[in-house]
């Protein structure tokens, strides 16, 4: 694959690095004019926040287990289930 297709690859990371950040009270109206935007204003409540959460960690972590044996081992896999477990709590609990 050439240089100019990895830095594509780049660009969707640093576009939502770019967006603001959940945590701040003034970016709520931002999350919410774009995701309304696009038909998806109803993933702004918690109803859906668990769940939508939930499947994109396990997705991760399904993709980190497929790879462990050819990659570092199941230590990365195990420190991501317990990155998870801590997002999920901190996140929704606390």
């Amino acid at each position: 694959m050439s240089r100019w297709k990895q830095g594509l690859l780049a660009l969707p990371g640093v576009g939502v690095s770019l967006l603001p950040k959940l945590a701040c009270p003034l970016c709520w109206p931002a999350y919410a004019g774009l995701l309304s935007s696009v038909g998806l204003g109803f993933l702004i409540s918690s109803a859906y926040l668990l769940p939508l959460t939930a499947a994109f960690l396990v997705i991760a972590l399904g993709a980190m287990a497929f790879i462990a044996n050819s990659r570092h081992g199941y230590v990365p896999f195990l420190l991501g289930l317990d990155a998870s477990a801590a997002v999920l709590l901190g996140k929704l609990r606390w």
